[in-house]
């Protein structure tokens, strides 16, 4: 780790430490629960993967919180430290009251509260240890922070459902928070070599709410040639109605980014579900219907150095920029393909036939590439398009897409409307169609690079961002 952090500022080992053990925390817990519902706690499938996407979707809620509490009040370092303290606490609701359904509600409420409220700032809080002078390592950091997400996450993905039918529930959920307990411990021990960036109420800038509600109270008096947020300017200064115009405008072009994620997280519900009916005796091992969903996280691991040091640069030698909205926009269109795989793949399941589980890594591999170029890429662009009063607010709006997607994937599961290949199918094509718009929204987006020292590139849609140049032949805009 030490040879793989080498050259970034010395506090960042310990975000990147406490983020792999929270991550091994919060996918181990996961991996296991939609079995851990139909199988111990007998419900309906249906009803398994409602509570399962709205437990998820829950945690990306809760950033709104997070964020608030982080850029208003409390700073990045203590609402992380703080709610991590909740975090652990519903671990242990799971893990001691691991037979009822009310224990199942009150630590999956908690582990939500925990787990979504310290999302946005422990991303922003990345960001944060670097400057203008070294804002060039900011992408790579953020593919390592990704990285140690999915070492994490690949780890628990195995281990713990081999711990469930082995040892039973409590451990299997206990587990997951002794590691949460030891992520809490390693980022508190980092705290005097943080570059601890205050709340914004002791600097005086105004979060989003205040002025986006003030504009919209001022809407309807709107004087003709004026725009929507012309109507917050005679209360608030000029530089936070700009702050909270770019934080809206980045917040509109990731509301697409929502159906994204109703496909995503289905490898934890649905995927799994779908192995549970095929052969699991796969490359002479017995396997888990819930190990299965390993293969997203190991191929992470994988593909991020894959892409990073192999496919992007040969995509920019054949002249094509590799900008950070379209690296989205062939994500977006990549996760359709991933739900057509999984619905042929569902075909012969629907006529009774049990073929082998190692059909999953067609849809996997396409659904891991959909990711790395979406995810990851979606959490670097969201902290350089914020300005400095507005960074843990708008890692906040990245989250709130999960939770959008999730909320959309468990109603369309409690309904039971489509059922067997058919439910691909309709993921697949709501897909392709968002993705078109995202397409049609990236093109027109104006892209500003924001880093602490409050600097901002020059606003460039994203066609001139790629290609005008300056006199020396370097892009007129520059992307973190």
């Amino acid at each position: 780790m030490s040879n793989l952090l080498g050259g970034f500022p010395r506090q960042i080992r310990f975000i990147v430490g406490n983020e792999a053990c929270e991550r091994f925390s919060f996918y181990g817990m996961r991996s296991i629960l939609t079995i851990f519902m139909v199988q111990y706690l007998l419900m309906r499938e249906a009803d398994a993967k409602a509570i399962y996407h709205l437990f998820v979707s829950a945690s990306y809620l809760t950033p709104l919180l997070g964020g608030y509490l982080a850029d208003r009040f409390l700073g990045k370092y203590r609402t992380i430290l703080w709610l991590s303290i909740v975090y652990c606490i519903g671990h242990g609701v799971l893990a001691v009251w691991d037979g009822s359904k009310m224990g199942l509600y009150c630590g999956l409420g908690l582990i939500a509260l925990g787990a979504g409220g310290i999302k946005p700032c422990v991303s922003a809080h990345v960001g944060d240890q670097f400057t203008k002078d070294n804002q060039q390592l900011v992408k790579k950091v953020f593919d390592i922070f990704y990285w140690s997400i999915n070492f994490g996450s690949f780890f628990s993905t195995m281990l713990i459902p081999w711990v469930l039918p082995k040892f039973g529930p409590a451990w299997a959920f206990g587990i997951p928070g002794i590691l949460m307990a030891l992520a809490t411990i390693v980022f508190w021990m980092g705290r005097s070599h943080y570059v601890h960036v205050p709340p914004n109420q002791t600097t005086g800038a105004t979060g989003f709410m205040p002025v986006f509600l003030q504009a919209l109270s001022s809407y309807p008096r709107r004087l003709a040639g004026q725009t929507f947020w012309d109507g917050a300017r005679g209360r608030f200064s000029a530089e936070d109605v700009d702050a909270a115009k770019a934080a809206a405008s980045v917040f509109k072009l990731f509301l697409t980014v929502s159906i994204f994620w109703a496909l995503f997280d289905q490898h934890g519900s649905s995927w799994v579900l779908q192995a549970k009916e095929m052969d699991l005796h796969a490359f002479g091992v017995d396997w888990q219907a819930s190990q299965i969903s390993a293969l997203n996280p190991i191929l992470v691991l994988f593909l991020i150095p894959v892409f990073s040091l192999c496919i992007y640069p040969a995509v920019e030698w054949l002249g094509i920029r590799v900008t950070p909205l379209r690296r989205m926009s062939a994500g977006m269109a990549l996760a359709a393909f991933s739900f057509v795989a999984a619905a042929l793949i569902q075909v012969p399941l629907d006529h009774g036939q049990k073929i082998s589980v190692a059909w999953q890594f067609i849809p996997y591999l396409i659904l891991t590439v959909s990711e790395i170029m979406v995810s990851i890429t979606g959490l670097e662009f969201a902290y350089s398009q914020a300005p400095r009063s507005m960074k843990s607010t708008l890692m906040s709006f990245w989250f709130l897409t999960v939770f959008a997607g999730n909320l959309i994937t468990a109603y369309i599961s409690e309904i039971n409307v489509f059922k067997g290949a058919s439910f691909f199918v309709f993921f697949a094509a709501l897909m392709a169609s968002v993705a078109v718009i995202f397409i049609w929204n990236a093109s027109r987006f104006q892209v500003r690079d924001y880093f602490e020292d409050g600097s901002a590139a020059s606003p460039a849609s994203e066609t001139e961002a790629n290609d005008e140049e300056d006199d020396d032949g370097e892009p007129a805009v520059e992307y973190a």
